[in-house]
């Protein structure tokens, strides 16, 4: 078992590249080994293109080399068409003699049958390889098949005692308390998760653009609470520029082809119907960046599975309270003058 743990593992290593692009897809990699050497290996990059499993085939320099190998998948290999043919096919095609699955696949389309296939034309099926570490590594595509729901993570930077705002600002601008390296890890973030969430006093403080500008990669949908109506076109999160999702009661109409209005009933059940909306729209995880009350209305409730606050240096004595929040840091790391301390709801290698 400890050999396929091995190799397994470099299928996660090979999986994490693909995050933030693989949308709506999961994140995998595969590994093919002959005679305890590595022989081909691949990672899925984005949806519609090919396989972890394809790549990973088409990189062996010997085809003949499949017919006594083991290729190892972190996630189940796919067995119905979707935009390329089934992964579970293609391995049967070649005569590779064993598989060695990490997790079964969630996804109703697959949910084992591609296991059952490969089983019934005669293949050794090894499942549960570093299972809990492959369902960790894809926790937003798992959350949202099994739960029905989007992956929820909360930011926020604070002060050394406990203030994420001052109580009155001077410009329509951010009051920064993280770094500058500590933004750009924020970007980095943004471009991993499909959608991004503030509340109406985030628009009309800061007046932010939910973008990706300080790294490469996709910018996610940008969720906007506004309630009342208040957000007129003139603020950037309206301005179009990527696709966004205003959640409000006030009436209103389509803006663009890439602003939308979503009314809902803003009660005690308010997170609960945003967590219904966005897994509706096929958006498989949420970074909620605030404020405060935004960010208490999800810990309040229960629905909220990370959270990554930076903590300054910087003691202001009076401000907006942060969130009230009990839980213990998982880890922390520092980035210059910051604190970055991570939690989660649930012990990862535990919940999934």
């Amino acid at each position: 078992m400890k050999i396929h743990e091995k190799y397994m593992q470099r299928c996660l290593q090979l999986a994490e590249n693909g995050l933030g692009s693989t949308y709506p897809n999961p994140m995998v990699g595969s590994v093919i080994v002959q005679n305890d050497r590595i022989i081909g290996e691949g990672w899925h990059r984005k949806a519609g293109e090919p396989h972890a499993e394809v790549i990973a085939v088409r990189s062996v320099k010997n085809p003949e080399l499949l017919k006594e190998a083991t290729i190892y998948v972190s996630l189940e290999p796919c067995n119905h068409f979707g935009k390329t043919p089934p992964c579970s096919d293609l391995i049967l095609e070649k005569g590779i003699p064993t598989v060695v699955v990490g997790t079964v696949d969630p996804f109703a389309a697959v949910a084992g049958r591609g296991i059952q296939k490969l089983r019934e034309a005669g293949r050794t099926v090894v499942v549960g390889v570093l299972e809990r570490e492959c369902q960790s590594l894809n926790r937003r595509f798992f959350t949202f098949h099994n739960e029905h729901r989007p992956y929820i993570l909360l930011k926020w930077a604070q002060t050394a005692d406990g203030f994420i705002a001052p109580l009155e600002k001077e410009a329509q601008k951010p009051v920064w308390i993280s770094n500058a390296y500590a933004r750009q890890k924020v970007h980095q973030w943004r471009s991993e998760e499909q959608a991004i969430l503030v509340g109406t006093k985030t628009v009309v403080d800061d007046n932010p653009q939910l973008n990706t500008r300080e790294w490469f990669g996709n910018a996610p949908v940008r969720i906007v609470l506004d309630r009342e109506g208040k957000i007129d076109p003139s603020y950037r999160v309206l301005d179009g520029t990527q696709p966004t999702l205003v959640i409000t009661e006030a009436k209103k109409s389509l803006l663009d082809n890439r602003v939308a209005y979503q009314n809902c009933i803003f009660d005690g059940s308010l997170p609960q119907q945003i967590a219904r909306i966005l897994y509706q729209k096929g958006l498989q995880s949420v970074i909620i960046e605030g404020g405060a009350k935004t960010l208490q209305l999800f810990i309040d409730a229960g629905l909220w599975d990370e959270a990554r606050v930076f903590e300054s240096a910087e003691q202001w004595g009076q401000g907006i309270p942060a969130p009230r929040f009990e839980a213990l840091p998982v880890w922390s790391e520092k980035i210059e003058n910051n604190n970055l301390n991570w939690y989660y709801r649930y012990d990862q290698r535990n919940h999934f």
